[in-house]
């Protein structure tokens, strides 16, 4: 009975999680010279996540043999956090850009993606991961496209100025992946052009995750000149990307065809085809409470979507979710931890390292 307890709340805690609230509209105009002061990147407290002090990318699954291997890790993951910034602005604070002061968001991003997804990483590399001014969640729903722009390039500004910092004091000519999700892998995207596709620095890159970017244009087969979709699950120098939503479900902009013409990777085989991927491939997944699940969900690439059925727990047929961006990386996290371990082995050995 007390499992059966368990098992109805921990249902309905996902759902509650996975509920969208009611979209927040700022009313303000955005103005750049309003905005929170830019970071300082030799700062510590900049960095929601830095090899070289205590952070929640050092954390594993509770009930996992894994381990925090950063202090032995051969290549390092810049990593750009998503959305996280979507709750309506106090009074006093800039509307459109967060501030990387402001101790709630922190908390809320230290417990959200770099404990859910940032933790992929540490078993084969250093793990550093920059607070930015973020843009609003508002930003992308907004129709003024100018007002999109400029916070968005702001944020961009910070993510870019982290990324130089990094290369001129922590790098060190190591191995790099650039991991980002939703509108960290905007970011990310814009950085790989700014800094890698056909340039020296494109040789150190092992491989990139750009996951979740439905606030833009999907990624898109030809987005780099040089970095290409990866169709195998150990090449290196390429991408993967995916959006994952329930099976049958299309987002209401499907009609402008960015998803069907986008890249889509299935996590559980890494190819581009649409052949299905039963559940059994899934290593496992990070629940509640940062657990892990094996076995936690399937899947099947269909026109540029990553389509899933629903989550193997108890009391799933409660769940009505049909957008599992919130899931992305949460629903692979074994998996893709293990196929950085592969990509970096591969790089390795290609590199005689």
């Amino acid at each position: 009975m007390r499992f059966k307890k368990v098992a109805i709340l921990a249902v309905l805690a996902l759902i509650w999680a996975s509920c969208r609230k009611p979209p927040v509209v700022l009313m303000s105009a955005p103005n750049v010279q309003q905005a929170p002061a830019k970071p300082d990147y030799s700062k510590p407290e900049n960095w929601a996540a830095l090899p070289s002090k205590q952070d929640l990318a050092d954390s594993v699954p509770l009930n996992s043999n894994l381990r925090n291997e950063q202090a032995t890790a051969i290549a390092d993951v810049f990593f750009v956090h998503p959305t996280i910034y979507t709750y309506q602005p106090s009074p006093d604070k800039y509307e459109w850009n967060a501030d990387v002061k402001d101790a709630e968001l922190n908390q809320k991003t230290d417990n959200s993606t770099i404990l859910n997804q940032a933790t992929v990483f540490n078993g084969s590399c250093r793990v550093y991961a920059p607070r930015y001014r973020q843009a609003h969640y508002y930003t992308f729903t907004t129709q003024n496209t100018t007002h999109r722009q400029s916070t968005l390039d702001l944020a961009y500004a910070d993510v870019k100025a982290a990324f130089t910092y990094y290369l001129e004091h922590y790098h060190q000519d190591r191995p790099i992946f650039i991991a980002a999700h939703s509108q960290g892998t905007l970011h990310a995207k814009r950085l790989l052009k700014d800094f890698f596709d056909g340039q020296p620095l494109q040789k150190k890159l092992v491989f990139a995750y750009l996951i979740g970017d439905i606030a833009g244009v999907p990624v898109q087969p030809s987005e780099f000149a040089h970095i290409k979709p990866a169709t195998t699950p150990e090449s290196v120098g390429g991408f993967a990307a995916w959006h994952t939503y329930a099976r049958g479900f299309f987002p209401d902009k499907y009609e402008l065809k960015k998803f069907k013409t986008s890249v889509c990777t299935n996590p559980l085989t890494w190819k581009l085809d649409q052949e299905y991927a039963p559940r059994e491939l899934n290593k496992g997944g990070v629940a509640l409470k940062f657990k892990m699940k094996p076995a936690l969900v399937d899947a099947q690439v269909h026109q540029g979507l990553l389509w899933i059925n629903r989550p193997h727990i108890a009391g799933s047929a409660l769940i009505k979710t049909k957008v599992w961006h919130v899931a992305d990386v949460n629903f692979f996290w074994q998996n893709m931890r293990e196929n950085v371990a592969l990509r970096l082995e591969t790089y390795s050995k290609i590199n005689g390292q």
